[in-house]
């Protein structure tokens, strides 16, 4: 019964691991739809912009957000000029609607997705806030993580974000798929 219960929890948290690493890199976001702080329903389809899109998933009360809050802003400013629009995900079941709706209209000049039950940031395998996945125009996946090595903005040396959309819009392949997310956990809802 012992080693029933032990292999039990082992297939239970590589199934967990399995299902926290999301999709591969090269691999395409099927559409979804989710509603945004006024409860208007969105797609994904319906949201991108010609050259694609950044899903980032943000929380209204994370330190590491707030420290990136410029930078989201100045970034999605200078690339949606570029075809690539930012969609806010919230998928923190800790956080009332008023509180990321407020949030949202406060710090952001694009939409903002509430993610009840993290359906979607367990389909992709989010688990911080800031974490990002960009898209190109057909939805395919070609980067994952986090938006530079600095939450601080005083040591920057790796602006990955930024780096993939430059490759990508001058059609290079984009050379690091991959850089480590780092924040605030989402915080799960219950089930």
């Amino acid at each position: 019964m012992k080693k029933t219960a032990i292999l039990f929890l082992v297939f239970v948290a590589l199934a967990i691991n399995a299902a926290a690493q999301g999709p591969e890199i090269g691999s395409k976001i099927d559409d979804f739809t989710l509603p945004d702080v006024y409860g208007k329903s969105h797609t994904l389809d319906s949201l991108k912009g010609k050259n694609g899109a950044v899903i980032i998933f943000l929380s209204a009360q994370c330190p590491v957000v707030k420290m990136y809050d410029e930078r989201i802003n100045q970034i999605a400013a200078e690339y949606e000029a570029r075809g690539i629009k930012f969609i806010g995900i919230n998928s923190n079941a800790t956080e009332s609607l008023e509180w990321v709706r407020s949030h949202a209209e406060e710090k952001y000049k694009f939409p903002m997705l509430i993610d009840k039950g993290n359906v979607l940031a367990d389909k992709l395998g989010a688990t911080v806030t800031p974490e990002v996945y960009y898209i190109d125009a057909s939805s395919v996946l070609l980067y994952h993580g986090a938006i530079d090595n600095d939450r601080s903005a005083k040591n920057i040396t790796d602006r990955y974000l930024k780096a993939a959309f430059d490759q990508s819009l001058s059609g290079e392949p984009v050379s690091r798929g991959k850089a480590s997310a780092f924040g605030c956990t989402i915080k799960r809802a219950s089930n």
